[in-house]
């Protein structure tokens, strides 16, 4: 029987905190205080949680059989019953069509149907995500990196905020640290206990995701230094204090690596970042450090 909580668990709510990068063309451009890009912001938000959550329920309906065998996601609530396929199916239907209707909020002609083409992409492109391209390593993470890169797109065209390279830079690889290190857990079950948690991961090993999440970790504190350092970025932001901001973002990444590396419990980042008090510290003292730095000195 299809109970509500049960479907509400298929739509994975907590997920939804990764839509906040809709907003970044928002804060970064200083207009937080605009209300018309505010709520530009928030249909934009609400399109991607529609849009993440159809894309969750198809994603499980594909792996529904894989599910049942496994120890923990049997208690999905399309593998353990609780929500039958059909009806999956028709929560996917439902909420890929509502992020569509959703866009139809902002009145704009060009921003409205720029956010459908974005939205659209992001749907067919999670689509074949879901039924194949997450068993090929190295592409299955860009592919993950690319939806946070559209989230960021989506704010920007709703808004009618112009985005910089770096904003679109920073956000590819940043989640593409996140999306390795999360591929690192599933290195780490498989080589200990010989279950493969996805497809693709035995095409990756612990010495190929060590030097990779170390190599990006460093390429995206060099990027975030540039950015706060730009001239370009300076002078639109009126301010040459944003580099005081990097030692949160540093503080954040080696903590990040911490956890993958040594406490190896980097398999969910929305968990992380639920839960972790010392990386919360550090996104709480980067935002309040950078709205001090723009709004108010």
């Amino acid at each position: 029987m299809n109970s509500l909580t049960s479907i509400l668990r298929l739509l994975r709510p907590s997920q939804w905190v990764k839509n906040v990068f809709v907003f970044l063309p928002l804060f970064f451009s200083g207009r937080m205080m605009d209300v018309e890009a505010v709520l530009a912001s928030l249909v934009a938000f609400g399109s991607f949680c529609f849009a993440a959550s159809a894309i969750y329920c198809l994603n499980d309906i594909v792996d529904v059989d894989a599910d049942r065998q496994h120890p923990e996601k049997c208690h999905r609530p399309i593998a353990s019953g609780q929500v039958s396929v059909g009806s999956a199916y028709l929560l996917t239907i439902v909420l890929a069509v509502g992020a569509m209707l959703l866009c139809l909020l902002i009145a704009e002609p060009c921003r409205r149907y720029g956010m459908m083409g974005i939205v659209a992409f992001y749907i067919l492109m999670n689509v074949a995500y879901s039924l194949r391209l997450k068993q090929v390593a190295i592409v299955d993470v860009f592919i993950v990196s690319l939806g946070f890169v559209l989230r960021v797109v989506v704010g920007g065209v709703a808004t009618g905020i112009p985005l910089s390279h770096w904003i679109v830079l920073m956000t590819f690889l940043l989640s593409l640290f996140l999306a390795f290190a999360k591929r690192r857990d599933d290195v780490v079950i498989y080589e200990s206990t010989g279950e493969r948690v996805r497809k693709s991961v035995y095409q990756y090993n612990l010495h190929f995701i060590n030097q990779v999440i170390g190599l990006i970790a460093s390429i995206t504190m060099v990027a975030y230094i540039m950015y706060t350092v730009s001239p370009e970025v300076t002078e639109r932001l009126g301010t040459d204090y944003l580099y005081v901001t990097s030692v949160f973002v540093l503080a954040g990444i080696i903590r990040y690596l911490q956890l993958a590396i040594v406490d190896q419990r980097s398999g969910s980042p929305t968990k992380i970042l639920l839960k972790d008090r010392f990386v919360q510290g550090c996104i709480f003292g980067w935002v309040v450090s950078f709205i001090l730095i723009i709004y108010v000195i």
